[in-house]
């Protein structure tokens, strides 16, 4: 081939592909500098959230918040905000501490006075004296007002009740008896369940309140939990003879105050006027019903 037949043709450009390389390194240069433009704003903004969550826990309401909202809603436990403060008073849902603490306080001298009567039956082991929050607790074991399987209350009971209903009348707060078994079945002629047990032993021991010692029944109401809120194990004989009980509870005067109003968000049991039984599918209690 002669020298003018090969500069008289084109000359071919084996070079083309580095326009699209170079094109494919801008683009990925381009998204390499948007990634590092969005982990720096990542960054400050991780930073900003960090240090308002840590301002909200230790100095008041979190930055990036309207202060004007922040006062509505308050941050801390000691900034409540003047939100929650709508919660309290007269119409409010909430009770402060101090509130709580003064009607559990007002039960004290009631508690140190039936701790003093009833000392040889504490002593003894037959009942237990405490104070809730729910109010003064009193705690009989089954075997001193009734017999296994029986609703009658026994003779050897009616001193003790008689001491604890003197201690009601002092006081106008609600009053509240519940009965309680162990897990173990029961079915006689008289009981199919222990939840019928629960209840009849209940009513046993209000009626005894009213017709006996004088209290008045609208103070009163009753509740049957059969084996459903033990206080010990049913495993061993003595938890057993531990959940055996009927505990009276002479409740604080914001409890008496709540359940007369209907406002007690926990199950509200029946006054004594009622005069019938009936289980409570939602609260695991048996109650009566008017």
């Amino acid at each position: 081939m002669h020298d003018d037949d090969w500069y008289g043709k084109e000359h071919e450009n084996n070079e083309r592909w580095l326009v699209s390389y170079a094109d494919f390194i801008t683009l990925l240069f381009a998204f390499f500098v948007l990634m590092f433009a969005s982990a720096q704003t990542d960054k400050a903004r991780a930073r900003q959230v960090s240090e308002s969550v840590t301002r909200a826990f230790t100095k008041g309401p979190s930055y990036g918040i309207d202060p004007r909202v922040a006062k509505v809603l308050g941050g801390t436990v000691d900034d409540i905000g003047a939100g929650n403060a709508m919660m309290r008073g007269p119409g409010g849902q909430l009770k402060d501490r101090s509130s709580a603490d003064e009607d559990t306080a007002e039960l004290l001298p009631s508690m140190k006075m039936l701790s003093a009567q009833l000392k040889e039956q504490i002593s003894k082991g037959q009942l237990e004296i405490r104070l809730e929050s729910r109010g003064l607790v009193v705690s009989f074991k089954q075997a001193v007002l009734f017999q296994s399987g029986d609703d009658r209350v026994s003779t050897e009971g009616l001193p003790i009740l008689e001491r604890i209903a003197d201690a009601i009348r002092q006081l106008p707060n609600m009053v509240r008896v519940e009965g309680h078994t162990d897990s173990v079945p029961i079915h006689n002629s008289r009981f199919r369940s222990n939840w019928e047990l629960s209840a009849a032993r209940s009513i046993a021991v209000m009626d005894i309140l009213i017709n006996r010692f004088g209290i008045t029944k609208d103070r009163l109401a009753i509740v049957g939990y059969a084996e459903n809120a033990s206080i010990d194990s049913n495993e061993s004989p003595e938890g057993r003879a531990r959940n055996r009980r009927v505990d009276l509870v002479i409740q604080t005067t914001m409890i008496s105050s709540a359940e007369a109003h209907g406002q007690d968000g926990n199950t509200t049991s029946q006054t004594a006027g009622s005069t019938s039984s009936k289980k409570d599918s939602n609260s695991g209690e048996y109650k009566r019903q008017k």
